[in-house]
């Protein structure tokens, strides 16, 4: 199993101070976020908003959620919409509604920030939720641990006016009891505080903060792998220890202040390669062969070429051996570049259709250690592989473009 390391520092970027969140994989950078070091995440705020106009055409409501600052908000994300006149979600929305919403999709390409009126409430080892009112299991746990921590959550499971929901995430495998059930209580006090206190708020109050998104990198990575969380800015330093020493004591010695002035510790881990890695769309692979990675307006296309690779076996071999680095390395460059929507992915043609399902169920392997929802979908006769990602924050070059 790879070892992995959260690495949170400050460097200059186009020449605007970044803090600079990245994890790496034995030295190799697989995600990469940034964010000026003056901008405030609103990414998971809560809001009481109000209703500005519904759009019938296009099943969406536009509500403004501050001075002069409006959201889009579909309205299959409103069904479980809480009211802060206390009537129920089922309502057919009018303008002039109040109600809450969090943002769950950043503002992109000049789009309005999307919005759902089903909160989500995260932490280390499960999410509340109050649009989904049942209890689910990640699939990425195994069915003996998912039996276990049912078992931990059987009071809650028989609450007979539960009015939220719990998923419980990859990270629960490793939580003690204790710790599981100290979580859920602090996500049961928060949502008690924000969407049931919340009703009895001001129009546009900010209900709820969203963390600084290197909080919830340090929160959401997953630990049975990690090896170091290692910062050069004290004060980061001491928020992470503080937020361990509260919530995971246990993984306190896993954080170290890097104090070497003589290598900067982006430089350490080449956080400038990385950078300058994804704003090239040609991407070579070490057996010789290239990805060519564009963005389009309504997909994500990656041409998977064989380039100069010289192996001496036949065709169909060599291209099978290029395809399945592809595949690892697509997996990586679509979550360092945070690239989302639809993804098209031309390999390379393969007659055997025993390496066609090789390739395809190597493609989800490597999805399966993405944080971010992946699918990979079908191959269609063309040959082309269908797949998508969640669309959370914007494409990391967008960031940059906009620094």
């Amino acid at each position: 199993m790879k070892l992995s390391k959260l690495i949170l520092t400050e460097m200059v970027i186009r020449g605007r101070k970044c803090i600079v969140c990245a994890a790496a994989e034995e030295q190799k950078i697989m995600e990469l976020r940034l964010e000026p070091s003056d901008k405030k995440n609103t990414l998971n705020n809560i809001y009481v908003g109000q209703i500005e106009k519904t759009a019938a055409n296009i099943q969406a409501a536009f509500v403004r959620i501050g001075d002069g600052i409006n959201g889009y908000l579909p309205l299959e994300q409103a069904k479980e919409a809480i009211f802060t006149s206390g009537r129920k979600g089922d309502s057919t929305l009018r303008p002039g509604d109040e109600l809450l919403v969090q943002i769950n999709r950043e503002a992109m390409k000049g789009k309005l920030p999307a919005l759902t009126a089903n909160l989500n409430f995260s932490g280390k080892y499960l999410v509340l939720t109050t649009g989904n009112k049942k209890i689910g299991f990640s699939n990425k746990l195994t069915k003996e641990e998912s039996t276990l921590l049912n078992k931990w959550l059987e009071e809650e499971r028989n609450l007979s006016e539960r009015e939220y929901g719990l998923i419980v995430r990859t990270n629960a495998a490793d939580a003690s009891k204790e710790d599981f059930l100290y979580e859920l209580d602090l996500l049961k006090k928060q949502y008690q505080k924000v969407a049931v206190n919340g009703r009895n708020r001001t129009c546009f109050s900010l209900l709820y903060e969203a963390e600084a998104f290197y909080m919830a990198a340090v929160r959401d990575i997953y630990t049975r792998d990690l090896e170091e969380i290692v910062t050069d800015i004290p004060e980061i330093h001491s928020r992470i220890q503080d937020y361990l020493a509260e919530f995971q004591p246990e993984k306190q010695t896993l954080l170290r202040l890097y104090e070497d002035k003589l290598l900067p510790l982006y430089k350490l881990y080449n956080l400038e390669g990385a950078i300058e890695e994804i704003q090239h769309e040609k991407i070579w692979l070490k057996s010789g062969g290239f990805l060519v990675i564009q963005q389009t307006e309504a997909f994500v296309s990656i041409d998977v070429n064989s380039g100069k690779y010289t192996g001496k076996k036949k065709a169909e071999e060599t291209y099978r051996k290029i395809n399945l680095e592809a595949a690892g390395e697509i997996a990586r460059q679509l979550r360092l570049r945070n690239l989302s929507g639809i993804i098209l992915i031309d390999f390379i043609n393969m007659q055997n259709p025993d390496h066609q399902d090789e390739l395809f169920h190597v493609l989800k392997k490597h999805l399966r250690k993405d944080p971010v929802k992946s699918r990979a979908i079908d191959i269609t006769p063309l040959h082309i592989l269908e797949m998508t990602r969640q669309k959370i924050r914007r494409p990391l070059i967008e960031e940059l473009k906009d620094l």
